[in-house]
Parts: structure tokens; sequence; C-alpha cells
């Protein structure tokens, strides 16, 4: 029988969170909301329920909180990726994609990636050193094949999905799918957007005979410009 008592299990669960933390979480909701330029501290604070000189108090400015922002979205995904691409081919990937609570911090990156600074290149050059550790143990766990060039592979898979996300809003009108949206992965025109890129990822657009041409002429190009130094 339901309880109507304060103990009840209906109740919502207590916030556990610090407030520099609700801080931060609130700054994501707001910069995927607002974006970089239209985001302060006093839209913050109202959304964390403090006031502006406790958000300064704790990041000591706006950069410093886009710092501690991107820190936190790069960990989440690194650790979901790690997760994710450790687990083998026996991996349930819908289940896995619907389980990954990601909250604003899509939309937060299709907001701030757009930002040309270098706080925004530290962020993306972290991403790809991130996509290259996941991504090799996704070949370790005989997910992924493995290359000759893991660095490489990795920023251009990890640049895709970030482009991806800067071009939500055509994909958006083009797939039907808008990968910011926390519950894409239980949207029916998520396969929209995961079929093709399953279908490029898996067995690729070359045919087989075409990609070994491309490959040898790649080990040893004779167009000047794709000489090395």
């Amino acid at each position: 029988m339901r309880s109507d008592t304060p103990d009840s299990l209906d109740s919502a669960p207590a916030d556990d969170r610090t407030t520099k933390a609700r801080i931060r979480d609130s700054a994501i909701e707001c910069f995927a909301e607002y974006g970089v330029a239209d985001t302060t501290a006093r839209k913050v604070a109202t959304a964390a329920g403090v006031s502006a000189g406790l958000v300064l108090h704790h990041f000591k400015s706006m950069e410093g909180l886009r710092i501690a922002c991107d820190e936190h979205v790069a960990a989440v995904i690194r650790h979901y990726k790690d997760e994710t691409l450790s687990a083998g081919p026996q991996l349930d990937l819908f289940a896995a994609l619907r389980d990954f609570d990601s909250g604003s911090m899509i939309g937060y990156l299709a907001r701030v990636l757009t930002d040309d600074s270098a706080v925004v290149a530290k962020l993306v050059d972290n991403m790809v050193s991130d996509a290259e550790v996941y991504m090799e143990h996704g070949v370790e766990s005989g997910m992924l094949q493995p290359t000759d060039d893991p660095r490489s592979r990795a920023t251009v898979v990890a640049l895709w999905f970030l482009g991806a996300l800067v071009m939500h809003r055509h994909m958006k009108r083009l797939l039907g799918i808008d990968l910011t949206d926390p519950d894409a992965a239980t949207d029916p025109a998520f396969l929209n957007y995961m079929r093709p890129m399953t279908e490029i990822m898996g067995s690729g657009i070359y045919t087989e005979g075409f990609a070994t041409q491309v490959k040898e002429a790649l080990a040893s190009p004779t167009n000047p410009d794709l000489e090395e130094d």
C-alpha cells in the first residue's frame, strides 16, 4: 500500500550534490540553453538557487566556470565511452545509449563548440586524447579493428561526433533527430542516424578493392602535394 508519510518511497530523492556541483550543473544547463555569450553569473545563480557572488566565489570567473563545465562534461563522456567500448562485442548498444543520462551535456557541447577560443581548443584536444584511449580499449575488447594511426583515427571520429552536434539543427531538419535531446536514443527517428553511421563505421563506403587501391596510393603517393616533407 502506498504511504503518504514524508518517508514514502514516492518522495523525491535528496539532492546530495555539493553547492559547487549544483552551480556547475546549472551552468551546463544555462550554457546549453542560452549559449556562451548570453550566459551570465546571475542566470547561473538563479538556476542554481544561489547568489551570483557565490558563483564567483567558487569559480573565480565565468571562464573558470566554463573550464569546470568542460572538464566535467569531458570526464562523464570519457567514462561512458570507456565503459561502453570495454564491454566487448556482446554489448547491447541501444540499452547503453538509453542508459546514458546526458542531461544538458550534449546540448552544452553543441553550444560551446562554436566559440573560437583557447578554452574550446583545449576541450577538443582533451576529447580527442580521451577518444584515442577508449578506442584502444575498444580494440582490446574486440569491438574495433586495430589501426596503424590511432591518434588520427581518434581525431577524425571525435571531430565527426562533435561536428554532428554543432550541426544538430540540420540533423533535425534532414533526418528528424535532435542529437542534443537527452531522450534522443528513445526516439524512433534515432535510427535515421544510427543506420547510416553503423554502415559507414562498420562495412564502410568503399568496396574492398577500391579501399585497397586507396590504401596503396596513400602509402606511396605520386602526387607531389601529398608527399611528406
